[in-house]
C-alpha cells in the first residue's frame, strides 16, 4: 500500500539525454515576472565606513581584479544591518551548466549560476513545504516513500536511510563527485544520464551506516527536490516562486533542467547577485520579511545545527555548510562550484555574495578565499 508521500509511480522520461558531458546543457529558461501586487524592494544604500568596513574596500576589490589577484571575479555584494554596503560588478568569462558564454560584462541585472548554493535554497523550500504538511517528516524512512525500489528494504543499512540523512548528506551510499564533470564516472553526471535517477542513487552500494559519515552527494538534494515537487503538486520552480521568490520581490530567475524534465535541485539555479543577497538576509532575519513569516523559524534553527563534519574546517547541517568562528558562533555558508559563495554571519549581522567564473581551476577555493580574506580584513 502506498503512503501519502509515496512517489514510486513517478518515473522520469528516458527519451532525452544530458548534454553536459559534451560541453552543453539542456536548460529550461524559465523567467519569472512578479505580479503587479508584488511590492518592489530596494536596498537602502550606505557607505562602507558607516557600516563598519574600511572605506577603501570597494577600491581594494577593483585593484584585486585589475592586478589579476582576484582572478575572474564577477560580482561582490555585501549587506550589513540590512543595508547595501558594497556592490561591485566586473567583466569575465562565464558559463551556464557547462555551456560557455563569451566574455560577460556583469551588472545588477545579470543572472549568474549559483551552482550548489541551490542546495541551500532547496532546504528552505523543504522546510516551508514541511510546515504545510506536503512533504515527509525528517524521520521518515526513504524506503517508505520510494516503495517501488525493493532494494531499500532488502539491504539492512539502506532500510534505515531517512529523510534527515538526505538533508545532511549522510545516507551512507557510495558516491563520488570529485571527478571532472565530463568523466562518466562522476556520480552526479551518471545520475543525470540514467533512465531513473532515483533508482540510480538508491541502488548505490551502502558503504556506511546512515548518519555515520558525511559524503557530498547532489543526488540527496535531488531526492528532496523531487519530494517537494510531488508533495506540492507543482514543479519546484513554481512552488519556489509562490512561497519564496515572489514574497521577497525576486522577479527573475532561471532554474535549469536536467535530462528528466525536473529542475535540477542540486545545482540548477541562476539568480541576480542582489536577489541572492535577499535570500541571505531572509535567513539572517530568522525567516521573516517585511513582517511576514516566509520560512519557519524552527526549521532554520534545525538547519543550522552542526550535525556532521563536512569539508575541512566546516560542519554540515540541513544542506548548509557551517563555519565555526573564533568567538564560538557559526557563520552559514552556501557554496557553489567555481567560487559561488553566500555567507551569512549572524555575529556580524552581514550577508556577502561572491560570484566567480573559475569552474575548472584547481585553485578555485583559494581564489574565493582571497576575496573573503579581503572582506574580513576590512571588517571593523
Amino acid at each position: 500500500m502506498r503512503g501519502k508521500f509515496d512517489v514510486s509511480s513517478d518515473q522520469p522520461d528516458p527519451t532525452r539525454r544530458l548534454l553536459l558531458r559534451s560541453g552543453g546543457a539542456l536548460c529550461a529558461l524559465t523567467c519569472m515576472k512578479a505580479s503587479s501586487e508584488t511590492k518592489r524592494f530596494e536596498w537602502k544604500r550606505i557607505d562602507p565606513e558607516s557600516a563598519g568596513f574600511a572605506r577603501e574596500l570597494p577600491e581594494q576589490l577593483d585593484q584585486g581584479v585589475a592586478s589579476g589577484a582576484l582572478t575572474n571575479l564577477h560580482a561582490v555584494i555585501i549587506v550589513r544591518h540590512g543595508n547595501l554596503v558594497v556592490e561591485r560588478y566586473y567583466k569575465g568569462q562565464d558559463e551556464s551548466w557547462g555551456q560557455p558564454f563569451r566574455e560577460v560584462t556583469f551588472n545588477a541585472d545579470t543572472l549568474h549560476d549559483i551552482r550548489s548554493i541551490t542546495k541551500s535554497i532547496v532546504s528552505l523550500l523543504y522546510g516551508i513545504a514541511l510546515s504545510e504538511g506536503k512533504v515527509p517528516g525528517v524521520e521518515t524512512p526513504i524506503a517508505n516513500v520510494f516503495t517501488a525500489y525493493p532494494e531499500l528494504v532488502k539491504d539492512e543499512r539502506k532500510r534505515h536511510i531517512k529523510i534527515v540523512h538526505a538533508l545532511t548528506m549522510t545516507m551512507g551510499l557510495e558516491w563520488n563527485e570529485d571527478l571532472p564533470i565530463d568523466d562518466p564516472r562522476n556520480s552526479q553526471m551518471a545520475l543525470e544520464a540514467s533512465q531513473d535517477r532515483y533508482r540510480y542513487l538508491l541502488t548505490q552500494r551502502a558503504v556506511a551506516n546512515p548518519g555515520e559519515k558525511w559524503q557530498y552527494c547532489g543526488g540527496a538534494t535531488e531526492i528532496l527536490g523531487h519530494l517537494i515537487a510531488r508533495g506540492t503538486g507543482m514543479p519546484i520552480l513554481e512552488y519556489a516562486r509562490k512561497k519564496l521568490f515572489l514574497p521577497l520581490g525576486i522577479e527573475n530567475v532561471v532554474w535549469n533542467k536536467g535530462d528528466h524534465d525536473e529542475e535540477a535541485a542540486a545545482w540548477g539555479l541562476r539568480m541576480r547577485p542582489l536577489d541572492l543577497a535577499r535570500i541571505g538576509q531572509l535567513v539572517l532575519q530568522r525567516g521573516e520579511w517585511n513582517g511576514a513569516r516566509i520560512v519557519p523559524a524552527n526549521w532554520l534553527t534545525e538547519s543550522m545545527i552542526p550535525r556532521v563534519d563536512g569539508w575541512p574546517d566546516l560542519r554540515y547541517g540541513y544542506q548548509w555548510h557551517l563555519f565555526p568562528t573564533p568567538s564560538g558562533s557559526l557563520a552559514y555558508w552556501g557554496l557553489g562550484l567555481g567560487g559561488q559563495r553566500l555567507v551569512i554571519s549572524p555575529e556580524r549581522e552581514s550577508v556577502s555574495v561572491i560570484h566567480m567564473g573559475n569552474y575548472y581551476r584547481a585553485d578555485q577555493v583559494e581564489l574565493s578565499f582571497a576575496v573573503r580574506k579581503l572582506i574580513n580584513a576590512a571588517t571593523r
